[in-house]
This record gives C-alpha cells, sequence and structure tokens, in this order.
C-alpha cells in the first residue's frame, strides 16, 4: 500500500500596511484547516478597506476552502471591504473556472495589477 501523508496544515502570515491587510497563505486549504483562515481573517473585515490573499504558497484547495473564500468574501462586500485574492495558482484558477467564481473575486498579480 502506498504510503499517503496528511494534508500540509494550512498557516496564514498577517502584514498591516495602512488601511490593507495582506494575508499570505502557506500549506492547503481543506476541509480541517479552513477555520484557521476564517477565523484570522474575519475579524479584520469591519475595520479594514482592503484585505489581499496572496495564495502564492498554498498548494492545494479543495471544495471546503472554496466555501471559505466566498463566505469571506461575502461578509467582506457587506461590509465594504474589498477582498481581493493575489497570485492563484494554476489549480486555484481551474477551481475557480469550473465553479464560475472567477469572475467574482478580484484577482490581482504582482504589484497589484488586476488580472
Amino acid at each position: 500500500m502506498p504510503d499517503q501523508t496528511a494534508p500540509k496544515r494550512l498557516t496564514i502570515d498577517i502584514e498591516h500596511k495602512n488601511d490593507v491587510a495582506i494575508v499570505r497563505c502557506h500549506g492547503q486549504l481543506v476541509s480541517g484547516f479552513t477555520e484557521i483562515l476564517y477565523s484570522n481573517v474575519r475579524p479584520l473585515i469591519p475595520a479594514t478597506k482592503r484585505i489581499v490573499l496572496d495564495l502564492s504558497h498554498l498548494t492545494w484547495m479543495d471544495s471546503m476552502g472554496l466555501g471559505t473564500l466566498v463566505g469571506l468574501y461575502t461578509s467582506a462586500k457587506a461590509a465594504g471591504c474589498e477582498l481581493q485574492l493575489l497570485n492563484i495558482g494554476k489549480r486555484i484558477r481551474e477551481l475557480l473556472g469550473l465553479t464560475h467564481l472567477l469572475g467574482v473575486f478580484s484577482i490581482i498579480g504582482e504589484h497589484g495589477v488586476r488580472l
């Protein structure tokens, strides 16, 4: 039987620059780890005008992770906060495309350029 490794734990780093919070995600945004992102980002929404989720080091996301992003997006929008995704990888882009959410999220590239 092949050796199956457990999903890598999700870790995040949050950096504040003026009225922008940059949240760098590392690992996998999958069932069992989504609360880490939600519980750290949700409290930022009322006081932050712009939240950037840097997904450069996010290696995998499942439907629970996608649901967490959607939940954060709707909370941010309701509070007048802009939630943006930065440096989404090919797999994440495909998942957003398959679920018709690619056009919903504000996706930016390096240096804040909108894609």
